[in-house]
């Protein structure tokens, strides 16, 4: 995990920062006297959310950054952002695509308190696909603008948390599983928000490789593996069969997804550990959660209770070894 802090209120400072965070690019100001620029970092390698405030109007003209940026306004606006030959102007509450990887772009941002989180694009192609086989071409973003609102929050508050509960927890390094579950979560709900070029229907050769023996060998697969950090490519990837071919197996036999069957998986160890942890000991309830996968503590005592129909504290604090030795 990175975190770091800049504050600086001389312009030619402030853009050397921005180059070297971001990419090469040009900015300007109106009132270089009075430029106070301030940016929060927390990031992993895959990605960055940063914070940012600029009390000043600034102008800037950015090189290709490599990754899929997006912008979400506080306060203040974003004005005369040109991409892809589409200007437009972003206020309070917009959650925008600011620049995919490969393609430049320019415009002003004024008096503006705002979030940019950067995202490598291979992401997307850890729960999408655009075509089968190991040169699959990669997922892009075929729109600026989310396609609906509820997309929009959707994708907020999944920044959002991630920002607060994971990236700027310095303990979170010791945990894997939250990491990539907290980039699929990411991803997942980028491709939720924007028009993409990933494809979700089933093509006729995934409706005939996705026989039961399909579903068998990937439930082994996540069974042996559920301690590891796994993404839907990784499985698709040990059963053979593209990322379509996996979901439809898992939809026209069991009803539900790998995700969802890796989660139940890494439920059930959970229960386990909690079972087998001694409640005199050290062992906490959001230590076991974290431990396999479970971004939020909240969400995890839910599921845990429609699985098993008691609290997971419950669980750890009665039915756990010496516990259960007393009560033999």
């Amino acid at each position: 995990m990175d975190s770091l802090l800049f504050e600086s209120d001389d312009l030619e400072v402030t853009e050397d920062f921005l180059c070297r965070a971001y990419a090469d690019m040009r900015i300007g100001s109106a009132t270089p006297q009075s430029s106070r620029a301030r940016v929060r970092r927390d990031a992993t390698p895959s990605i960055s959310i940063d914070e940012l405030e600029l009390d000043f109007e600034m102008s800037y003209s950015v090189s290709p950054l490599g990754k899929i940026c997006l912008c979400v306004v506080h306060e203040g606006t974003v004005q005369d952002h040109v991409l892809r030959g589409v200007d437009d102007n972003f206020g309070p509450g917009d959650t925008v695509l600011f620049a995919p990887p490969d393609e430049p772009y320019e415009g002003r941002i004024c008096n503006a308190r705002y979030n940019i989180t950067m995202v490598d694009p291979a992401l997307l192609n850890l729960v999408a696909a655009t075509e089968g086989g190991p040169l699959r071409a990669p997922v892009r973003l075929t729109g600026h603008r989310p396609r609906t609102r509820a997309g929009a929050d959707r994708l907020k508050s999944t920044i959002f948390y991630l920002r607060d509960q994971v990236l700027s927890d310095p303990e979170v390094e010791s945990h894997p599983l939250l990491l990539s579950t907290g980039s699929q979560l990411l991803a997942a709900s980028i491709l939720a928000a924007f028009p993409h070029t990933a494809r979700t229907d089933a093509t006729t050769r995934d409706r005939v490789d996705a026989h039961p023996a399909t579903l068998r060998r990937a439930i082994a697969y996540i069974d042996d593996h559920a301690d590891q950090p796994l993404t839907v490519a990784d499985i698709a990837d040990a059963v053979h069969v593209t990322i379509r071919t996996l979901q439809y197996a898992f939809r026209r036999h069991l009803d539900t997804t790998p995700l969802a069957y890796l989660r139940q998986a890494r439920l059930t160890h959970a229960h386990r550990d909690l079972q087998a942890a001694d409640p005199d000991g050290n062992v906490t309830v959001a230590e076991v959660a974290a431990r396999w996968g479970f971004l939020h503590p909240g969400r995890f005592a839910a599921q845990y209770r429609a699985a098993y129909g008691t609290n997971p504290a419950v669980t750890l604090n009665n039915d756990a070894g010496p516990a259960a030795a007393k009560k033999a």
